[in-house]
């Protein structure tokens, strides 16, 4: 999966705000994800983020 920093992802689950799109804004070993919605940012390792990412969006829509 390519995922760069500054996509937008949709997650399986939702964030605890409602929200369940999020933007990379890091990638390497860990993931960095800000919530779209509130701003909270996320770490999470690169095999559990790529499990949880339904889909890759960006800007106006689907990629």
């Amino acid at each position: 999966m390519q995922i760069n920093v500054g996509d937008v992802v949709k997650m399986k689950k939702q964030h605890p705000c409602g929200c369940d799109t999020f933007k990379i804004s890091r990638v390497g070993v860990d993931f960095k994800l800000i919530c779209t919605q509130c701003g909270r940012e996320v770490m999470m390792p690169r095999k559990a983020a790529e499990k949880s990412i339904k889909k890759i969006l960006d800007g106006n829509g689907e990629k």
